[in-house]
């Protein structure tokens, strides 16, 4: 687990079903058999060192008796299955009336479907676990809830072409994430333009950023890069993001023309 919040939840629900496997009298095994787990998954959960579905715990609830505590925990459970850095920048996604983006080196995790972000994880070093790369899909996906929100935020995002050519994941898999790309393009509160690769005025030679417009009216940029995550609250600095980022959509192509150029790459890769 990678933070100590996340990790006292996971004990909590551990210590919980144990105690109540124990006053229902069943070895690890025998409650594995009868909720459809194995038991080496029971006793991952019971120490913590495993995130329960929410069918685990539904049917260890029914199993054991325990009249919904168990079921009630399902909440608390979903928000530790995320890393910490996704839930603050969820959070922060949540708050946020505009959200604008640039990225150079993939497709922005908002827009990725889970093959993509899959294939993204599956190829980090040291590698990921099964287990723990699902987790962090998981995670992503979660964000895409910013879509959906009432009322819509604004949400732009500018991408290197490149990004929509490395094939990643493979070549199918590539190609339902430039249909996605479409699909979303489509949303009246969203915006995704196309950075060509000849073109010679570039803002955004210094990597990839993201602003968030909170509705106190605050601007917040996000960076990361390699192994750190930093939310940038200092003014001054957001406001040379947001400077930066407005040349970027100014010097990108058009939504319009941006369609037109995902449209032919997909052509390309079909």
């Amino acid at each position: 687990m990678e933070d100590e919040e996340a990790e006292a939840v996971l004990r909590v629900v551990g210590r919980q079903i144990r105690a109540w496997r124990d006053q229902a009298g069943l070895k690890q095994a025998e409650l594995a058999a009868a909720i459809g787990y194995g038991e080496e998954m029971v006793s991952s959960v019971e120490r913590g060192r495993r995130i329960p579905k929410p069918e685990f715990l539904d049917k260890a609830d029914e199993v054991l008796g325990a009249g919904g505590k168990l079921a009630s925990m399902k909440e608390d459970v979903e928000r530790a299955r995320y890393p910490k850095k996704v839930r603050d920048l969820a959070k922060l996604e949540g708050e946020a009336v505009e959200l604008g983006a640039y990225d150079n080196h993939q497709i922005h995790g908002l827009l990725q479907t889970p093959e993509y972000a899959h294939a993204l994880y599956a190829m980090r070093r040291p590698a990921y676990t099964e287990d723990e790369i699902e987790r962090h899909v998981a995670a992503r996906m979660a964000r895409k809830a910013v879509f959906e929100r009432v009322p819509r935020p604004q949400l732009t995002f500018v991408q290197e072409e490149v990004t929509l050519r490395r094939p990643v994941g493979g070549r199918m898999v590539l190609r339902r994430q430039l249909e996605h790309l479409l699909e979303i393009s489509k949303l009246r509160h969203v915006s995704i333009q196309v950075m060509p690769t000849d073109c010679e005025d570039h803002a955004g030679m210094a990597g990839p950023l993201r602003l968030l417009k909170l509705q106190t009216g605050k601007t917040l940029g996000h960076w990361e890069a390699q192994l750190y995550s930093r939310v940038i609250s200092d003014p001054k600095e957001a406001q040379i993001l947001e400077m930066r980022y407005g040349m970027i959509r100014a010097q990108a192509l058009t939504p319009q023309e941006s369609l037109a150029f995902i449209e032919k790459v997909l052509e390309w890769e079909t």
